[in-house]
């Protein structure tokens, strides 16, 4: 009988605990818990980290996971890297679900760049109204830009002021619309869309809204991983751990 372990945190991790729960296959989902208010999972749920990699590799051992699926955030990079180390050093079988990268199109004004830092070295000069549309793990990097007036859209209200001067904060949950969004981006007179290239559907909203408006965006590319195996399918998925 497999025993799945969930790393998850998406909204694909919940599609897929929804799947293993009407399989009938015995899993748990592990997660963070950096957001207040998690939804509901038909299945058991673990909250914290593990430890690093000594950490999870015992947890696989005690816990006798047969199969270890790894769907984080995109740029949840430590946490899929220690996936990785682990389980070659157990031998448990990985799978990533991941989403497919966002790909500009006809009308986008993308400026791709490699990472947070770039992101941040990319705003010198005048200043924005920038919407900035990168979750809270990474604000105060951008203190270093203090020019700027930020809209930060996040789900959960901040624990501690976010260290920007000039910000406005939104507090809401998608999916979201592309006119909302446009909406949005009118109402605070956005000139420029910040964003992590994190795929999916849930917030592809804001990219289509700065097409519309003609807006550049700031991309942020997704972290580099170790190699692995990986699909963007529930079939795949329940097709590996029932194998």
């Amino acid at each position: 009988m497999p025993n799945i372990l969930v790393l998850g945190g998406t909204t694909e991790a919940s599609a897929l605990c929804r799947a293993l729960a009407e399989a009938n296959i015995p899993a748990t989902l592990s997660y963070m818990g950096r957001v207040e208010r998690p939804k509901p999972q038909p299945i058991p749920v673990r909250i914290g980290g593990f430890g690093g990699v000594p950490g999870l590799i015992q947890y696989l051992r005690d816990q006798q996971i047969t199969h270890l699926v790894d769907a984080t955030h995109p740029f949840a990079a430590q946490m899929s890297t220690n996936a990785v180390a682990a389980t070659q050093e157990t031998g448990v079988p990985l799978i990533a679900l991941t989403r497919p990268k966002w790909e500009p199109g006809p009308g986008d004004r993308w400026h791709q760049v490699p990472d947070m830092a770039a992101a941040v070295a990319a705003l010198s000069g005048p200043p924005q109204n920038i919407m900035l549309a990168i979750g809270r793990m990474h604000l105060a990097q951008f203190a270093a830009q203090p020019q700027h007036n930020y809209l930060l859209r996040l789900v959960d209200a901040p624990t501690e002021v976010p260290p920007l001067p000039h910000h406005t904060v939104i507090i809401d949950r998608g999916p979201f619309s592309a006119e909302a969004d446009r909406a949005l981006m009118q109402t605070h007179q956005i000139a420029l869309v910040v964003s992590k290239n994190a795929g999916g559907t849930g917030s592809l909203s804001k990219l289509q809204a700065a097409r519309v408006l003609g807006l550049p965006v700031l991309m942020i590319e997704r972290p580099l991983l170790p190699p692995r195996q990986e699909t963007h399918t529930l079939a795949d998925v329940l097709a590996f751990v029932t194998a």
